[in-house]
């Protein structure tokens, strides 16, 4: 079996995220293209988050939470918009739903993207947070790949 693995034709695992992602610019989600899926996904949750924004925010920031994403999912677009997909967008650390990009205020920050691949679907309202889908997905998890990129201001 293959394992779940998450990349982005923006920017490779490790590298510079390109500036029209960031939130101060076009503030667009990248693409992604996701392979090797277990073969009981039933829905992937994807998280974005900034664990460099401990110091300036006091807490890991979240840029986007989106939940129940069709397990038959090969690819995400640039700028997509995942409840036109019949998935649901959670809040992020800037009190809206939606792509919430980079936007460090301090100096250079590394990003996670995440994907989990769930065995269920997720029972949540938009207005749930990344805690809330975390909590939800608890024993759910079949598969994860992450991969991170860096922004500056």
């Amino acid at each position: 079996m293959a394992d779940l693995q998450l990349t982005s034709p923006a920017f490779e695992d490790g590298a510079t995220i390109p500036d029209r992602y960031g939130y101060t610019e076009d503030n667009v989600n990248p693409p992604f293209e996701i392979s090797g899926v277990p073969s009981n996904t039933e829905s992937f949750l994807i998280v974005v988050d900034d664990p460099d924004a401990r110091e300036p925010a006091g807490k890991i920031w979240d840029h986007w939470v989106v939940w129940n994403i069709d397990p038959d999912t090969e690819s995400i677009p640039e700028d997509w918009d995942p409840e036109d997909a019949g998935a649901v967008t959670g809040e992020n650390d800037y009190g809206e739903t939606g792509w919430g990009g980079p936007n460090p205020p301090d100096r250079e920050h590394t990003y996670r993207f995440l994907l989990y691949a769930l065995d269920d679907r997720l029972n949540l309202g938009r207005e749930a947070t990344k805690d809330d889908a975390y909590d939800a997905a608890e024993g759910c998890v079949v598969g994860k790949a992450q991969i991170e990129g860096t922004y500056a201001p």
